[in-house]
């Protein structure tokens, strides 16, 4: 008689795209291998400065720009042992493919705006519809513009397909700064700061005793 295993599922991080109308998931990308470092940044919007009053000088005129970063390794050997037909005949260009797209406006986007260009339009819009998400657990679900994107390739086959590779990813998180308040992209951002703000509530505040001081003076 088996005995049913406590290994818990393991849960990846990933990049989700989404439509930024409809909010349906058009695609999801799964990274293969969780990064074991996470770099994040977070640059402070303060309105006051050097000599500013005090009342300016605690304020905040806007979420903070918070960067990401993040190194992470796809390798096909996995499916190239289970016999997958894609990695076969071409290594991992499929999956860079993936996430090399994300930065890219689409080759229809860019053949409509060269039809425009020649019909004497003046004005170039490589607009995209899409809104980028990072999902990094339950508790981090942010909207997120790609910064830089960088591969390292790592052995090849015969036919010079890449068999290994490390990405690099840097992201910029978008705020209500970046996006209307009442859009999808919004409000996701708004349920992100309210996590961290339940979060922070369910630590339990320590007295002064702890810093070595009775009491502020």
């Amino acid at each position: 008689m088996g005995f049913p295993t406590r290994t818990p599922s393991l849960i990846r991080g990933g990049l989700v795209q989404l439509d930024s109308q409809s909010g349906r998931v058009k695609n999801v990308i799964t990274l293969q291998y969780n990064p074991d470092t996470l770099s994040r940044s977070l640059q402070i919007k303060g309105v006051g400065g050097d000599g500013a009053e005090f009342s300016e000088a605690m304020r905040l005129k806007g979420p903070p720009v918070e960067t990401i970063k993040l190194e992470a390794e796809i390798d096909a050997t996995d499916k190239l042992e289970t016999g997958d037909a894609t990695a076969q005949q071409l290594g991992l260009h499929a999956q860079l493919a993936q996430f090399e797209t994300l930065v890219y406006p689409t080759s229809g986007r860019l053949r409509s705006n060269n039809s425009e260009a020649s019909s004497g339009s003046l004005e170039i819009i490589t607009s995209n519809k899409d809104l980028l998400l990072f999902v990094w657990s339950r508790t981090r679900i942010l909207p997120v513009r790609i910064t830089e994107f960088s591969v390292t390739e790592e052995g090849f086959d015969a036919a010079l397909n890449p068999l290994r590779a490390k990405l690099s990813i840097g992201m910029r998180v978008l705020t209500i700064d970046d996006l209307a308040f009442d859009s999808r992209g919004g409000s996701i951002f708004m349920s992100y700061l309210e996590q961290k703000e339940q979060l922070a509530s369910r630590v339990v505040s320590t007295g002064l005793g702890a810093l070595g001081v009775n009491a502020i003076p």
